[in-house]
């Protein structure tokens, strides 16, 4: 009976005591204060300077000059030049095609038979008029055969007036016969073949300058406050007017680039897109690889300079008109600025900063005015 409720009394008052003796004995736990863990972010030091603004665009590059190669005779070709090929290359003046011209040296020698005839004609009538005239000075004949002298010398010049004419028609058109090439360039498409009648005024051929290139250049009217073009002017610009452009593009594994001018605006705006045409002609004659017709180029225009513009990291901007300034005490502070343009990566500001302040470049998710940070330098500025 001893054993059944003594020893297990005994066990427990033991663990009582223990526990208390723990507990009063255990380290009183005391708070510590707080520390607030400071943000570590990037800033940029503002430096105005002069910014050279440009636009980009791009298009597909045409032939500056275009037409079609049409015969001013009738007849049937008896020679074509090999260079008369879609893509052949010809010079100014270089003879591309011949027309059949035996009907048309007959049809010269003939006029000119005729104005031999005519002259012969002429050259009678006036002797017979100085004639009469020298007669009638004398009182030897009449005064109506001296008019009809008169008037017979007037039929003749006028009959060699015609035979004239008839001849320089006909020697044109023997001259004709021989079809040249208007400009120095390349055969766009030919639809005409040795032995082919051809008729006058019928295409037989499409030709392109090659001297120059021109790219039409689509932009928003919104980006030509960027460029140094008065709104008002369409068409031709002057010379000291015309913008720089630069086009690049990816060729047969190379990247090519070219220099050239915005020479024109098209009169009207694209009713589709709302975008205005520029015109970019780029000059061929001496450079090592010509400005395809037909490629397709980027194009970078140049652009207003603007003075006094800070260029900060998209990363900066806040709210679309704001950025977060660090002060003196390393605190930030919201400052509303003035934006020029979103060009790229970056942001530029026209107003709103001084030179030597302080902008937050990195991203912070919940920025707070008075915010206590740690700045580094970016290294990127």
């Amino acid at each position: 009976m001893m054993r059944t409720f003594i020893i297990p009394a005994i066990i427990i008052v033991v663990f009582v005591f223990g526990g208390a003796t723990l507990m009063a004995t255990a380290p009183v736990l005391e708070p510590a204060p707080i520390t607030p863990v400071t943000s570590t972010v990037r800033v940029q030091t503002v430096a105005p300077e002069l910014v050279q603004l440009k636009v980009h665009s791009q298009g597909t590059v045409m032939p500056s000059t275009e037409s079609q190669l049409i015969p001013e005779v009738s007849g049937r070709v008896v020679w074509m030049s090999p260079k008369l090929v879609a893509g052949g290359y010809f010079d100014e003046g270089e003879l591309l095609a011949r027309v059949d011209k035996l009907d048309y040296q007959n049809t010269a020698d003939r006029a000119k038979a005729s104005l031999i005839r005519a002259q012969a004609e002429q050259q009678h009538a006036k002797f017979e008029f100085q004639r009469l005239k020298s007669l009638e000075s004398r009182r030897l004949t009449s005064r109506s055969q001296l008019e009809n002298a008169l008037r017979a010398l007037r039929v003749a010049d006028a009959a060699l007036q015609d035979a004239k004419v008839d001849f320089d028609q006909a020697t044109q058109n023997v001259e004709r016969t021989e079809i040249t090439a208007p400009f120095t360039g390349l055969v766009r498409s030919e639809n005409v073949d040795i032995g082919q009648f051809i008729s006058r005024g019928a295409m037989i051929a499409t030709l392109y300058a090659s001297d120059l290139s021109e790219v039409r250049l689509p932009i928003a009217d919104r980006q030509l406050a960027f460029l140094n073009l008065p709104p008002t002017i369409r068409g031709e610009l002057p010379e000291h007017l015309q913008p720089r452009v630069t086009l690049t593009t990816e060729y047969a594994g190379q990247k090519l680039r070219w220099e050239g001018k915005i020479v024109r605006t098209e009169a009207e705006i694209d009713i589709s897109s709302r975008m205005v045409q520029l015109v970019a002609r780029v000059t061929n004659i001496d450079s090592d690889t010509p400005l395809a017709v037909g490629l397709f180029v980027e194009a970078e225009i140049e652009g207003l300079s603007a003075e006094d513009i800070v260029v900060l990291p998209r990363s900066a901007l806040r709210n679309d008109n704001q950025v977060l300034v660090v002060d003196e005490e390393n605190r930030l502070r919201f400052r509303p600025i003035e934006t020029l343009r979103l060009y790229q990566d970056n942001v530029l500001v026209a107003d709103g900063l001084a030179a030597g302040e302080r902008v937050c470049v990195s991203p912070i998710q919940t920025p707070i005015d008075g915010m206590a940070v740690n700045p580094i330098q970016d290294g990127a500025s």
